[in-house]
């Protein structure tokens, strides 16, 4: 029997519901002798920002028992360079691409974006939620009016779908995606890394020199899960990008049964380059063996009891 592994992500037709996690597949071009970009429904680039950023000392990152504490600091060549040579490397191979954009102020996204206007890209998701820049003030996904500025703001000089990468260190995160969502986001990526920290208890250091870092992998997929459903009970229209510690064909089921359209594999390229392509066949023989024959069936079809 075939199944067919096609979603539909705010007008986009992906091929497979399995894309790259941004800051985890670089921009395609590190993994690509390693993974079939093409099996792929898009690569999820690394964040840049407008300026170039050499990022945060080491070290900058730490093994966890279940995942790994990052603090990278959005090292990047700077929009420009990025779509006049990674954009372009994608485009010539036919990989769907979504740009990743970062930015310390709404003028800097703006800024960002109207430099990716014509770009070869599918989309543009707003990094609002990374955990380890020089200050967490920085994060606007913090704040669902600040959220919200920098959405609309954005919305008004992109030429693709935007979507809003969200984190879960948050006290009501359902109030933050509903105003990214009023503000003219087009989807969610739920979610980002949370904040973590580890200490070598020889040295009486933390592992990371910023001491906290955002921490990923396995440990966080319950995290995860439970904000994709919780948004996707919520926002049952907004479309959403499950991300967090899949490594598993049966990981990623479990973000699309909660309410996510498409899934992000991050760290498990880390230590699998083929773990995209790997997920994604995974999801064909779970579905096969169980008479399933449309992935995108799978979505939402979770419910409680009672």
């Amino acid at each position: 029997m075939a199944v067919d592994l096609g979603v539909e992500v705010a007008g986009l037709t992906l091929k497979t519901p399995i894309v790259s996690a941004s800051g985890c597949f670089g921009s395609g071009k590190e993994i690509a002798r390693f993974t079939d970009l093409t099996s792929m429904g898009a690569v999820v680039c690394k964040t840049v920002t407008l300026k170039p950023r050499a990022g945060i000392a080491p070290p900058r990152g730490a093994e966890t028992p279940s995942g790994m504490l990052n603090a990278i600091g959005l090292q990047n060549p700077g929009v420009d360079v990025f779509r006049d040579t990674d954009l372009a490397w994608l485009a010539e191979r036919k990989t769907p691409a979504i740009a990743s954009a970062g930015g310390h102020s709404v003028e800097e996204y703006v800024a960002v974006v109207e430099r990716l206007r014509g770009a070869p890209m599918v989309a543009v998701e707003l990094n609002l939620s990374c955990p380890n820049l020089e200050e967490r003030g920085y994060m606007f996904a913090l704040d669902a009016a600040r959220a919200a500025d920098v959405t609309r703001a954005v919305k008004a000089v992109a030429d693709a779908p935007v979507f809003v990468k969200l984190s879960p260190d948050v006290t009501d995160l359902v109030a933050i995606a509903r105003a990214v969502a009023d503000a003219g986001a087009d989807g969610l990526t739920l979610i980002n890394t949370t904040l973590g920290m580890s200490i070598d208890i020889e040295s009486e250091r933390p592992r990371l020199s910023t001491g906290t870092g955002g921490l990923s992998g396995p440990a966080i997929r319950p995290i995860a899960v439970r904000c994709i459903f919780q948004v996707a009970q919520a926002l049952p229209h907004v479309p959403i990008f499950g991300s967090g510690g899949v490594a598993s064909g049966g990981d990623a089921i479990e973000m699309i049964m909660a309410g996510a359209s498409a899934v992000q594999v991050g760290t498990a390229n880390f230590y699998d380059p083929r773990a995209t392509e790997r997920i994604a066949a995974e999801i064909e023989s779970w579905c096969r063996d169980r008479g399933i024959d449309r992935v995108a069936d799978l979505k939402g079809r979770v419910k409680l009891e009672g």
